[in-house]
């Protein structure tokens, strides 16, 4: 139990973890579905949003268990949380690192990369995972199984090894989409200069649509762990007097991120695009009540279609 909020309080707050972890883990497992049915989605673009969503649904998956109290489950939990949340937000890194080459810099060589993503997410991960793991500060932490904040030594390996990446990660994407949405401003603003009022009208329409979904990317890290790292502040001035409406978006925000990911990263036009092929071949026309969901998609709307374009050549 977290010391300051009642029984009740704790029970809400592992209820809140699971349900969030619930509704993040059919949104993840949805994309990795995607991943594996659909061949044709298997881009290297989508690759990377497919590691994203693979870390998510395992690290939903354990925070699903509850609070499992002392024990194996326990422990499982508490590493698994560490290491598949770690994992996600620095995937998020390799996705604007590529977009930033690509758009920025113009190199098409992203797909080299790949493997040293991996040794990076993943050993990044598992070195961030273990450092707690040294002084035995894994159990249970409150209403779940984390790294232990009771003492000041675990409170500060909470920061170190996790909230310092992860605004690390923050800041290094927030960088990254401005520059990359200042070069497609510049470029846009160029093309209007050269094109006819008709073509510039559509072409600037369809760009600032793009750019506006880009521009949500850095926001999801930021709104799934800034009321995390205001509580952790507040236990260092308050330890004894903990907030529980605080620790609910905390944990609420927090265990959402999947969700978020997945809606913003993986269901984009091209993901919409195959299922609506695929849908098209094994329903019957008149039955096709979907159809005013799934709107015709321009290829230069698509959040990725620029990437892949550029890596797949003409």
């Amino acid at each position: 139990m977290i010391e300051g909020l009642t029984p009740a309080q704790t029970r809400a707050l592992t209820g809140i973890n699971v349900g969030a972890s619930a509704l993040s883990f059919a949104g993840t497992s949805f994309i990795v579905m995607c991943y594996i049915l659909f061949k044709d989605l298997r881009t290297f673009p989508f690759k990377l949003i497919f590691y994203l969503s693979l870390s998510d649904m395992l690290g939903s998956l354990f925070n699903m268990l509850g609070n499992p109290g002392e024990g194996f489950l326990c422990y499982a939990q508490g590493y698994s949380s560490q290491f598949f949340s770690i994992a996600s937000f620095l995937w998020t890194t390799t996705i604007a690192f590529t977009l930033h080459r690509t758009v920025v810099k113009h190199k098409a060589d992203v797909e080299g990369f790949g493997n040293i993503f991996h040794v990076y997410v993943w050993g990044t991960s598992l070195v961030m995972t273990i450092i707690p793991l040294i002084g035995n500060d894994y159990g249970p932490a409150g209403a779940w199984c984390w790294v232990q904040s009771e003492t000041t030594a675990g409170k500060y390996l909470r920061f170190m090894t996790f909230y310092l990446p992860l605004w690390g990660a923050i800041i290094f994407n927030g960088v990254t989409y401005f520059q990359v949405i200042r070069m497609l401003n510049n470029a846009t603003r160029m093309a209007a200069e050269w094109s006819d009022r008709q073509r510039q009208n559509v072409q600037t329409k369809v760009d600032l649509k793009a750019l506006n979904r880009w521009g949500y990317y850095p926001l999801i890290l930021i709104g799934s762990f800034t009321f995390g790292t205001i509580n952790r502040i507040y236990g260092f001035i308050e330890p004894h007097q903990p907030l529980f409406w605080l620790y609910c978006l905390d944990i609420g925000t927090a265990s959402l991120m999947g969700l978020f990911n997945s809606i913003a990263y993986g269901f984009n036009s091209s993901v919409r695009r195959t299922l609506q092929e695929r849908l098209d071949l094994i329903w019957p026309e008149k039955y096709r009540w979907w159809q005013s969901g799934f709107t015709k998609l321009n290829a230069a709307e698509a959040e990725m279609v620029a990437l892949e374009v550029d890596l797949e050549g003409p």
